[in-house]
């Protein structure tokens, strides 16, 4: 089969588009990763045993199990109890969900990295529980996070592809859309592989930009 470059930019439009909502789920996953990557950070610290071990839990039982698996829980099982989740929602949250387990561990690293005499000069200037952490703990801890956190967003973006099992419009369903309508693989496949290729050496550059800055600031 011949490389065809009149049917390349015929099914271009189509493949664009999916490449938005790729790049839309991989925001909006990234964004509700680090909230919740946060909140398990948070909760896994706490003093009360049972908040804790319950958050620990949790973040292990999504470590411990396939993300497709998760992807067909959210969008196929949850009807079942009455929660019925557009496609891209239900994406977005499995994605969220399931790299939050993983940033969890990242937020924990870099705040016990923070020096334990800062705990205990905040506590020494009296300073309450939420003004220890805004002003002393997460300024000092977030900066040598970052390049890690990006490294986990890349990974997203390459995990993306699995939200066609869920009927999500991203780029590998649309691409698998025009190759089933055409009987046509070479061209849509490959260029689903150029896409990613091109976006993730893009993150790439940005992520060994972020490593320099942030690395000098953690030193």
């Amino acid at each position: 089969m011949e490389w065809d470059w009149a049917f390349v930019w015929e099914i271009m439009p189509t493949l664009i588009q999916g490449v938005k909502i790729t790049i839309l789920a991989t925001l909006l996953g990234s964004v509700l990763a680090a909230v919740v990557g946060l909140a398990i950070a948070l909760g896994r610290r706490s003093e009360n045993r049972i908040v804790a071990r319950s958050v620990g839990f949790f973040a292990e039982f999504i470590r411990g199990t396939p993300l497709l698996v998760q992807l067909y829980f959210i969008f196929y099982v949850l009807p079942d109890i009455g929660i019925l989740l557009p496609p891209l929602v239900a994406g977005v949250i499995g994605l969220g969900l399931h790299y939050g387990t993983y940033t969890a561990e990242v937020y924990r690293a870099g705040i016990d990295n923070v020096p334990r005499g800062q705990w205990e000069a905040a506590k020494a200037c009296n300073l309450t529980s939420r003004q220890t952490w805004t002003r002393i703990i997460m300024p000092q801890a977030i900066p040598p996070m970052i390049p890690a956190l990006a490294n986990y967003f890349i990974a997203m973006f390459k995990e993306t592809p699995l939200l066609s099992a869920i009927t999500v419009l991203e780029l590998m369903n649309q691409a698998k859309s025009v190759a089933n309508t055409y009987y046509r693989y070479i061209e849509p496949i490959t260029l689903v592989g150029a896409f990613f290729l091109a976006i993730s050496l893009v993150a790439v550059v940005i992520l060994r930009w972020l490593e320099r800055r942030y690395g000098r600031i953690a030193e």
